[in-house]
């Protein structure tokens, strides 16, 4: 290694040019191998905020899973009435929705609004072979919240080969 001398200034390692390594890239910028189009630094597509889902496909959700065994009742006992609370885990007791373990689907959602802050909901959900009527009542709160305060579910039996 070389050692300045007395007239000779002192050089950093940071101040000496650096050399670029030789680049292997083709003309067209892309690395070899790549096939899309896209740069980098590109901007990414922006999607649009998505509106918050209503109250009545959120509440929709949350029965079909607590009836269909997916989920224990009081995972969402805070969203019910006390006395539907009590009505609710006797109805989950019989898993109406499960059939057989295949998964509910819900096939339709509907809402009538009363008086404002109240909801009236009624879906359809197919379980298997099966249809199933479920409605329900919804109350918001002072606190902005949304409270179920009534429940009902009804179904009509499977259909069979002679009643198609």
């Amino acid at each position: 290694m070389h050692e300045p001398t007395a007239h000779e200034p002192l050089r950093k390692v940071m101040d000496q040019p650096r050399r670029r390594p030789r680049t292997t890239r083709p003309p067209g910028g892309r690395p070899p191998g790549r096939q899309d189009a896209r740069r980098p630094g590109a901007r990414p597509v922006r999607v649009p905020p998505q509106l918050p889902p209503h109250p009545a496909e959120l509440f929709t959700e949350r029965l079909l899973l607590m009836l269909s065994g997916q989920r224990p009742v009081h995972w969402a006992s805070r969203h019910f009435a006390g006395s539907l609370y009590d009505a609710l885990i006797r109805l989950a007791e019989n898993r109406p929705l499960n059939d057989q373990g295949r998964q509910p689907v819900v096939r339709g959602i509907g809402h009538y609004e009363p008086e404002p802050g109240v909801y009236e909901v009624f879906a359809r959900i197919s379980a298997g072979p099966r249809l199933h009527a479920l409605a329900f009542r919804l109350h918001r709160g002072d606190d902005h919240r949304w409270l179920c305060t009534a429940v009902e579910m009804g179904g009509r039996p499977a259909l069979t080969p002679q009643d198609r």
